[in-house]
């Protein structure tokens, strides 16, 4: 399976894209403005989008993706997610005033968007790969993903603050090789991580402690303009792990 990260942060910017991370050709964990970096035709490969939450930084592509392959698409793209995720998509995007209802069009009968309800806990297998969702803690309801390959196991935090959840999935699967997790804020902004439902590196520090596993640890979705400032606070608070900064274009291959 090839990784390939083509948005991991917390705004937008000069070379900055919101969280987007592409599996091999085909499947895409959350749809933000990194989509943008791919060609037509590699667009035209995405098959499945698995969404950890809500957030308009996480979805903002998946409306315009599915419009720029309209007249491409002869198989619906589906899109996987909590049911309290898609109808947030159903009653704010997709509601033909922000945007068509591509779940409705060409037809009803063949949309060339569907969406699949998926709970905390079901795992959705494709190919060699196993997509399985896990419950965390953020402002509005959010997962991460744990993805299982023939080569090794990559898993994905999503957004979210101090959490059981998350870990105890982690732990109680017996291989992890690639870990992404956040850090959104420098610590002086650890009230504000508190209520938006984000790490600062001291929380994320406590959280992997309960952490079994010893994988590569990625940092993303920094604010933008703080990334050296947060990366740093990180290197001095988390002791359990091996972190790097995670930045957009890296690729990885398990």
């Amino acid at each position: 399976m090839e990784i390939r990260v083509l948005g991991c942060s917390g705004g937008v910017g000069a070379h900055l894209r919101t969280t987007t991370i592409l599996l091999d050709q085909d499947v895409l964990i959350d749809a933000g403005t990194g989509v943008g970096d791919l060609s037509i035709d590699e667009m035209s490969a995405i098959r499945h989008i698995f969404l950890t939450h809500s957030h308009l930084d996480h979805i903002a592509c998946v409306p315009l993706l599915v419009d720029t392959l309209f007249d491409r698409l002869r198989t619906p793209i589906t899109v996987h997610a909590q049911e309290v995720t898609l109808n947030a998509l159903r009653q704010h995007i997709f509601n033909n005033v922000i945007w068509p209802d591509f779940t409705r069009l060409p037809t009803a009968e063949k949309p060339v968007l569907r969406f699949e309800t998926m709970h905390p806990g079901d795992i959705v297998t494709l190919g060699d790969r196993r997509i399985e969702s896990i419950p965390v803690n953020h402002i509005v309801p959010g997962v991460g993903y744990r993805i299982e390959t023939t080569g090794g196991v990559f898993a994905f935090s999503g957004d979210t603050t101090t959490n059981d959840s998350f870990w105890q999935v982690l732990n109680a699967r017996d291989r992890l090789d690639i870990l992404m997790v956040e850090a959104a804020f420098p610590n002086e902004e650890s009230d504000l991580c508190r209520r938006s439902g984000h790490y600062c590196p001291q929380m994320l520090a406590a959280d992997l402690t309960k952490l079994q596993h010893k994988p590569q640890v990625y940092i993303s979705h920094n604010k933008p303009g703080a990334e050296q400032k947060i990366f740093a606070q990180c290197q001095q608070a988390i002791h359990s792990h091996d972190i790097h900064p995670l930045t957009g274009g890296v690729r990885f291959t398990l």
